[in-house]
């Protein structure tokens, strides 16, 4: 259930825990009158070792630029309130409100399933992507340094991966992303949702701001590291007036390539962010919302492959456009450098090799 209280809870996006939809028991507060202390008391992250037999997930989705992706976490501090990935957590019994943000799924063997899956005989390289569903440089990598060390284990194979990230940690990891970049083996994507502070503190609580992640762009361009900024996501009636601003200060820091994406949430996720969007915006809640309605068929929710991610109607025509003149005017390439399949060597093709 969500919180009932008119305060708002800083530093986390959900403003509560919302029912499993997998789960017969549920969270409710009827008579908050009867109440000794607060219903949500403080909230410790914890963190859940899981030990799966692969990492490599594969996807088939038409939608989607990538077909291989490696997750070396599920769940995320950073707290996003609109992250697609807040439905995951319900199959691993936690809910996507304040569950997602503090009951963190860690995989400690996941660089040696890497190895393992790459050296199978008929393995076939293609581009991975860190990560699909939750950020790979999120506070626990900090701890647990998982990420690295799957960088490690693609820099031996000589194997190609794309990174999604919105926090600065990355640049500890420069080292392997400069010699994996000499092989032309990696791009790097830098999600940037807000330059306001005052949204992104609300909309991101425990995220890098804005303008932080603009320095990490330019630190990685100036190691010749290809990089793209993704405006993702875009909210229309909140940060859509921002897209201009995002690209051209993104061009500024040396990146030559952008993409987007409009907001949608499926499942729990509409939920959770009307229950934020009224609490952490209520002047302009309604308007966020009925936008978001106007992008996606006139629902909150969109599963409609083509549409889903960049959306239709009036309200998403303005969005691509205002995107693709921003790019003719500061990016015009909006390229990056391919990356190499052909260098990838294991133990079986090694073997191979000598005859």
């Amino acid at each position: 259930m969500l919180n009932n209280e008119e305060s708002y809870l800083k530093g986390r996006g959900a403003q509560g825990n919302i029912n499993n939809k997998f789960q017969n028991l549920k969270y409710s507060l009827e008579h908050i009158e009867g109440l000794d202390e607060p219903f949500i008391d403080e909230i410790k992250t914890e963190f859940i070792k899981e030990y799966p037999k692969k990492i490599i997930s594969e996807s088939n989705s038409p939608d989607l630029s990538f077909v291989a992706s490696v997750n070396p976490y599920h769940g995320c501090e950073h707290g996003c309130i609109y992250c697609y990935a807040r439905n995951s957590h319900e199959y691993w019994g936690f809910d996507a409100g304040l569950d997602f943000e503090s009951k963190i799924i860690i995989k400690p063997d996941a660089a040696k399933l890497l190895e393992q899956q790459l050296n199978k005989p008929n393995y076939q390289p293609k581009v991975i992507l860190l990560s699909g569903n939750t950020d790979c440089y999120q506070p626990a990598e900090r701890k647990f340094k998982i990420t690295r060390s799957l960088l490690e284990v693609l820099l031996k194979y000589k194997h190609p991966v794309s990174i999604i990230t919105k926090n600065n940690l990355i640049l500890r990891d420069l080292d392997l992303l400069k010699e994996l970049n000499k092989h032309d083996l990696l791009h790097v994507n830098i999600s940037i949702t807000s330059l306001d502070e005052d949204i992104r503190l609300k909309l991101e609580p425990r995220t890098v701001t804005g303008k932080g992640r603009l320095k990490v762009m330019e630190k990685l361009v100036k190691e010749g590291i290809p990089v793209r900024a993704m405006v993702a996501p875009i909210i229309p009636g909140l940060n859509s007036h921002e897209i201009v601003d995002i690209i051209k200060a993104s061009s500024e820091h040396g990146v030559t390539a952008a993409s987007f994406t409009i907001v949608r949430l499926n499942g729990a996720i509409g939920e959770i962010f009307t229950d934020w969007v009224l609490k952490a915006f209520p002047d302009k809640a309604e308007k966020v919302l009925n936008q978001i309605k106007s992008c996606h068929g006139g629902s909150l929710n969109d599963s409609r492959w083509g549409k889903r991610i960049s959306g239709d109607g009036l309200e998403a025509e303005v969005i691509h456009r205002l995107f693709n003149i921003a790019i003719k005017k500061y990016m015009p390439q909006n390229t990056l450098k391919p990356q190499r399949l052909d260098l990838f060597k294991n133990s079986h093709n090694r073997q191979i090799s000598l005859f």
